[in-house]
């Protein structure tokens, strides 16, 4: 009561009718509110927000009054989140936007660090820097005042600088030729904002990147500015930083991954992050860069594989901090506690970008001690981040068909996958199931337990996602299932993904669902009495399916998938029939063995020699070859014997000699 009573006071002075005792009042209510969380709580609760703004906005209170208005308000969006909220309810974006178009540079300059307090916290929406178009444009004009409104104001920008759009804005009102200037700025605060701005407004954008690459810094080339930045005799934010707009730039398409500057600078730089000697998230963010960096390129991520023995060093991120870990201050372990699993997270991040390509890295990390252990725990903690990471890096190292034979069935990975799968968010999701394609291929011998764990209806209901990649994953695994299994597992697929499914999938608007259906319905069509079987059950949807495909606007692939598929039923014992006696079928096989594509031409002639084939006990191969000849097969084949493609005259050659047998 007594705090509120006081404060009260203070709300009660800045309606005082002298302004001098107002003056005085805020000067008072700022020196009260500094470091005051309760103080600030009740002042907006007691109403003083709607004044101070009204006050700020008065040209008649005086530049004095308006400068410490904004430094109050300033103040109170130090505290917590919801004070920040109560003052963007209150509209201190637009008045202190107005404020900015005073003439006197103090309320200026308490205009923008109001401004960038608000806007660093994560419940302002950053939209609101964006509504009047005019602003953007007067914010550049700002950062030739003074050295506090640099600062200022490349903090604003590269907080509301999310979005592709965002840099966009702020690329078309001359960001970089406004920005780029302040890297050599006497101020290292400005330095650093300046710096920070540059990494938001590159990442992910080649546009920004294309043309950071040309930027003259004083003569120097703007990425030698920022390989200057990364001397170790600088301090490490600005190495860190630095090194990610080199990152940026590079994955953006505008420096290549073999040049000296990522290869001999960016690159170490970033390893030297993930050091023992660096802070946590020094630490995180230096990983994190660094899997960004090497993602894509082979060679980088063999360079980084052995510089600083690094795939070591990051083992080191999941035994910290340990109880006899070195720390002092006791609040700094009070906040690594917290945050280690941000460690394991990015540990588990970047060893799936290092072990993307390279089978001896991947060997390397396996044998990391304990790994496997480590990731079996990653799937299961309770921060979906560090799930997401483990199940990124296992599915890494799963592409790695020795790992799939040892480390992975002796730690039954399967099992936390599985449970994973059973709920998770999409983008968890999308990994596991990926991970468990490559757990489902034939030489894999993690793929019996999976199945008698439940698979297979845990895939078919994949096929029915809204996301076509989990449906292509849900496919794709039941395709790698189905790929020389036992006649049983092939009929429990079909139960489980009924034929309606199936054929949905099949005219699935996506091509590479599309493709991986035809392939799982390659893989269901093998071996005699399987095709025999399936064909018997099943036939009349198939081949209806495949002519729909065959007549459908489908690219080259997709009519050679379903044409290979023809090629199995004709290689049945009974489905063959179902050929012979369709007409249609047969004239799309003609007319694809006189196509222009000789991948097309092969499949399609292979379809025919299956059906001429002379069997010893086969009953009614002559009636077949016969009535292939009045169709017109024999003079194709004839004419494909003298075609130029070596492969295509050998296929027409053997099928011709049938009829000679």
């Amino acid at each position: 009561m007594e705090v509120t009573a006081s404060s009260r006071h203070y709300v009660d002075r800045l309606f005082d009718p002298d302004p001098q005792k107002v003056l005085l009042g805020v000067i008072d209510m700022k020196n009260a509110v500094i470091g005051n969380n309760k103080q600030k709580a009740n002042l907006i609760v007691l109403g003083a927000v709607p004044r101070l703004l009204y006050l700020l906005q008065q040209d008649s209170s005086g530049a004095e009054l308006r400068t410490e208005c904004a430094v109050v308000l300033g103040s109170l969006a130090m505290g917590t989140e919801n004070n920040v909220k109560s003052l963007v309810d209150c509209h201190i974006i637009p008045a202190l936007l107005q404020g900015l178009l005073s003439q006197d540079l103090k309320f200026i300059e308490a205009c923008l660090r109001c401004l960038r307090t608000v806007f660093i916290s994560t419940v302002t929406p950053v939209q609101l820097l964006y509504t009047d178009a005019a602003v953007i444009p007067h914010l550049m004009s700002l950062l030739s005042r003074s050295r506090r409104t640099q600062e200022y104001t490349c903090q604003i920008f590269c907080h509301c600088c999310k979005t592709p759009d965002h840099q966009t804005i702020l690329y078309n009102h001359g960001a970089i030729q406004n920005i780029a200037h302040l890297l050599i700025s006497s101020s290292y605060k400005v330095q650093m904002q300046a710096l920070k701005c540059f990494s938001v407004l590159a990442y992910e954008n080649p546009q920004v990147s294309m043309t950071l690459v040309n930027v003259l810094v004083d003569g120097e080339l703007l990425s030698q500015v920022f390989v200057r930045m990364m001397q170790r005799d600088k301090p490490i934010e600005m190495q860190l930083t630095a090194a990610k707009c080199l990152t940026y730039m590079c994955r953006a398409g505008a420096i290549r991954t073999d040049d000296n500057c990522i290869v001999l600078k960016t690159l170490p730089c970033l390893v030297r992050m993930c050091s023992k000697e660096r802070l946590l998230e020094e630490r995180v963010d230096g990983a994190e860069t660094l899997a960004y960096l090497i993602e894509p390129d082979v060679e980088l991520q063999r360079i980084a594989s052995i510089t600083d023995h690094l795939i070591a060093m990051l083992a080191d991120y999941f035994k910290y901090p340990s109880s006899v870990s070195a720390i002092t201050d006791i609040k700094r372990l009070d906040h690594d506690l917290k945050h280690a699993h941000e460690l394991r997270q990015a540990a588990f991040k970047l060893y799936a970008s290092l072990g993307a390509n390279d089978e001896d890295i991947r060997k390397k990390i396996i044998e990391t001690e304990n790994m496997m252990d480590r990731i079996v725990s990653g799937l299961s903690e309770s921060s979906i981040k560090v799930r997401l990471a483990a199940v990124r890096c296992l599915h890494s190292l799963s592409r790695s068909v020795q790992q799939l034979r040892t480390s992975f069935q002796d730690h039954a990975v399967w099992k936390p996958l599985m449970k994973l799968l059973q709920n998770a968010p999409e983008e968890v999701l999308v990994m596991a199931s990926s991970t468990l394609c490559n757990l489902l291929l034939e030489f894999s011998p993690s793929k019996e337990p999976i199945l008698e764990s439940g698979a297979i209806d845990l895939l078919c209901s994949l096929t029915q996602s809204e996301s076509p990649a989990l449906r292509v994953n849900g496919i794709w695994a039941l395709m790698n299932m189905a790929f020389q299994a036992e006649q049983k597992i092939k009929m429990d697929i079909l139960r489980a993904l009924s034929t309606e499914q199936l054929f949905r999938l099949l005219s699935d608007p996506d091509v590479n669902v599309l493709m991986k259906t035809l392939g799982l319905l390659r893989n269901l069509l093998s071996t005699r009495p399987h095709i025999d079987q399936i064909m018997s059950s099943h036939g009349k949807q198939i081949m209806q399916a495949v002519t729909l495909i065959l007549e459908g606007e489908h690219n080259i692939e997709v009519k050679e998938q379903t044409l290979c598929i023809l090629a199995n039923i004709g290689d049945g014992t009974t489905a063959k029939d179902l050929i012979m006696i369709n007409d249609d079928v047969l004239q799309k096989i003609k007319y694809y063995m006189g196509h222009s594509n000789v991948k097309l031409q092969l499949a399609a002639t292979f379809c025919i020699s299956n059906l001429i084939w002379n069997e010893e006990e086969g009953e009614g191969s002559q009636e077949r070859q016969d009535r292939l000849r009045e169709m017109g097969f024999v003079d194709i084949l004839h004419k494909l014997t003298q075609s130029t493609d070596p492969s295509l005259c050998d296929r027409a050659k053997t099928a011709m000699q049938q009829y000679l047998a």
